[in-house]
């Protein structure tokens, strides 16, 4: 498989929309396509006019698989880029909580 990433800009209006597409995409991921696609990480991010977008880290088989897996979940799906390598300076920030 190879490595992904997915840029979906603006797809949601809110995080409550992002977190049932993302259950959604989780269940046909799992069940439906594991043998073609794997979700890794998906970061999110807040667009110019206030919508929700996000830049996701997949492994597929093919960019077929990709678009599929979009399609079938009812989200963006048709701009994504192989990743060529990797270049990891620092792991991910972890975030904490306040006492």
């Amino acid at each position: 498989m190879q490595l992904y990433v997915i840029r979906r800009p603006g797809a949601w209006a809110n995080m409550d929309e992002l977190k049932m597409a993302g259950a959604k995409s989780a269940k046909i991921g799992n069940e439906q396509m594991a043998d073609r696609v794997r979700w890794i990480r998906s970061y999110v991010v807040k667009e110019a006019d206030g919508r929700i977008g996000t830049f996701c880290i997949y492994e597929a088989r093919d960019g077929e698989s990709i678009r599929e897996h979009a399609k079938r979940v009812g989200m963006p799906g048709d701009e994504f880029y192989p990743v060529e390598t990797t270049v990891v300076v620092r792991a991910d920030p972890v975030e904490t909580k306040a006492a």
